[in-house]
């Protein structure tokens, strides 16, 4: 199986990748515009992830670039903290971190009305001296999210890509990172993605 090629989605040049999808159909372009709308609304919700996922999904919260924990719709540069259940980080108190790097709209692309997308990518703590990735991926990997619809569908992608175990770390968290990264190739992570792009579809 090949990944998907989707414009605005990084390229898969190596490691492990999974494209996780859920999709909803109306019977009207009304409906359809007034449960899409609903759908952006809590997509650029990040600290509510885990209440609309009814507590199935990570934790994830959103800080501003210099590591202030905020309250508003996200922007480039904002970093997601996210505790994933099991094993946490170990050299950043348990979480994991990304960096949203782009968030783009587009309209009237490749068949859809209009859409979002949204890549992170693994990076440091804030407000720490250390200078590791704290991910249990390397820093060449990403996660896009991306929302769309079409004149009757409503949809929600998350789009893994190049997908390595993140080894620079201490040793335990090595052991973590890889654990993780092995059941990620092995479908684990597609799972729980899937959960989450099921319910935030409701």
């Amino acid at each position: 199986m090949k990944p998907k090629v989707i414009i605005g989605i990084p390229e898969q040049k190596k490691g492990s990748f999974h494209d996780t999808e859920s999709k909803r159909f109306f019977e009207s372009t009304e409906t359809t515009h007034q449960n899409f709308e609903i759908l952006k609304t809590r997509f650029l919700d990040i600290n509510q992830w885990k209440e609309f996922c009814k507590e199935k999904s990570a934790e994830f919260k959103l800080y501003d670039s210099f590591g202030n924990h905020i309250n508003r719709i996200p922007k480039e540069n904002d970093l997601i903290r996210i505790n994933i259940p099991g094993p946490g980080n170990p050299e950043s108190k348990g979480y994991d971190w990304v960096k949203i790097i782009k968030i783009s709209n587009h309209y009237l692309t490749a068949g859809e009305i209009e859409s979002t997308t949204m890549i992170c990518e693994p990076t440091l703590v804030p407000k720490s001296n250390s200078n590791h990735i704290a991910h249990f991926y390397s820093q060449n990997s990403s996660s896009t999210f991306r929302i769309s619809r079409g004149s009757k569908y409503i949809k929600i992608g998350i789009y893994g890509r190049n997908e390595t175990p993140n080894m620079n770390t201490n040793f335990t968290g090595k052991i973590r990172n890889l654990m993780i990264a092995v059941g990620g190739m092995f479908g684990m992570s597609k799972i729980q993605w899937k959960v989450f792009a099921d319910e935030m579809i409701l």
